[in-house]
């Protein structure tokens, strides 16, 4: 295997760990993102019409219909940028450091999804903050709108920011949010 290829596969298979679901338990909107960088058991495929490996860089960028599959945890945008620390030398052994998404972001996670025009992967801090004029969020008929939305990927924590000339919008329907345990 050429040196090359090696390290394209190894990139190919941090960013696996990197879009792996994760989080288990009560859902809620961050849910979607919480487990980003956490489960290497899960195969991952990505689709895009190009693939440049900068290793000068230390990134590889995927462009043109990007998507990202894993599980049931669905990432599309316009271009993905693949940021690694590691030397050329250091192959597989090579760690995803940043992941950079931009043109209409689009990630899902069964009936959680979440859109706006950027979203960063700070695989470090365990930090996502996905931006644009309208950052969307819902939850199968549940909806919170926000232009800027940071997420702990450890904790799940999520923080929704309104436009400085705005505010956060909430819709939540009724009943969608009754706890599924019967209750005696």
């Amino acid at each position: 295997m050429t040196q090359f290829r090696r390290r394209l596969v190894g990139s190919l298979a941090l960013v696996a760990m990197a879009f792996a679901p994760g989080l288990a338990g009560a859902q809620t909107f961050s849910d979607a993102f919480a487990g980003f960088g956490s489960n290497e058991r899960e195969p991952i495929q990505i689709e895009a019409k190009e693939l440049k490996v900068q290793d000068k860089d230390q990134s590889a960028v995927f462009s043109g219909d990007v998507v990202v599959t894993q599980g049931d945890a669905v990432l599309k945008t316009q271009r993905l940028i693949v940021r690694y620390d590691g030397s050329a030398a250091g192959g597989v052994n090579q760690r995803i450091s940043r992941l950079e998404a931009s043109g209409r972001v689009y990630i899902s996670s069964k009936d959680q999804t979440a859109t706006g025009e950027k979203a960063t992967f700070d695989m470090g801090r365990q930090l996502m903050v996905m931006t644009g004029r309208e950052v969307v969020l819902s939850q199968g008929p549940n909806v919170v709108v926000g232009n800027k939305l940071t997420v702990n990927l450890k904790t799940g924590q999520a923080d929704l920011e309104a436009p400085k000339s705005g505010r956060v919008k909430v819709l939540i329907q009724p009943n969608s949010l009754q706890n599924s345990t019967p209750q005696n």
